[in-house]
């Protein structure tokens, strides 16, 4: 009889580890990664804030949205899609500056050039023709992937003292708007002085 109870104690007493292990794994899996992944949602809101703040103030929006009015308020249906294709290059003079009303297309003695789409549309958008490394790189040194200039009005001496993670950061946050499709038109070539009247 004693054997008998010492035997069912221990059964008991084994199943009692088996279940404490057991919900301790349980407690393990189920909580232990929830920890790091609320982490890590909150790092990357934060860093997506920070690019939003980012290109509110750098003023992106001037020459990368469309507009509603002539106040310029931007079109929050069509975030940094760039210039729209209703938006007419403005007249060129080789010794002026000129803008089109919604700030998106501007002439100079560079040429035409135009707000481009920072929209992540893969076919007409930012992710057309960049990654994330090459979009720093680009900043820092004012050259497109393909080695051509990024033309003016585009401040890209100012923007290139950002930090890595401060362009990662504007980078981030341009993966959450919208994907835009608009291709806007290539840059345009300086327009040629005029003649000087040949003296009598």
């Amino acid at each position: 009889m004693k054997k008998g109870i010492r035997t069912s104690m221990l059964g008991v007493g084994v199943l009692g580890v088996g279940i404490s292990l057991g919900v301790a794994g349980l407690l393990a899996q189920s909580g232990t990664p929830a920890k790091p992944a609320a982490a890590s949602a909150s790092a990357d809101a934060a860093k997506i804030a920070r690019g939003k703040y980012l290109m509110t103030v750098g003023a992106c929006n001037d020459c990368h949205s469309p507009k509603l009015d002539p106040q310029q308020h931007p079109d929050p249906k069509r975030p940094f899609s760039g210039r729209p294709q209703t938006t007419q290059a403005p007249s060129q003079n080789p010794n002026e500056i000129h803008a089109s009303l919604d700030l998106t297309a501007w002439s100079g003695p560079w040429g035409v050039s135009y707000g481009a789409n920072l929209s992540p549309d893969p076919e007409t958008g930012l992710k057309r023709r960049y990654t994330e490394a090459s979009f720093i790189k680009t900043l820092r040194t004012g050259k497109k992937p393909e080695g051509e200039d990024l033309l003016p009005p585009m401040p890209w001496e100012l923007y290139k003292v950002f930090s890595d993670e401060d362009i990662k950061s504007i980078w981030a946050y341009l993966q959450t708007i919208p994907a835009i499709k608009n291709n806007v038109k290539a840059a345009g070539p300086a327009a040629k002085p005029a003649a000087v009247p040949a003296k009598k």
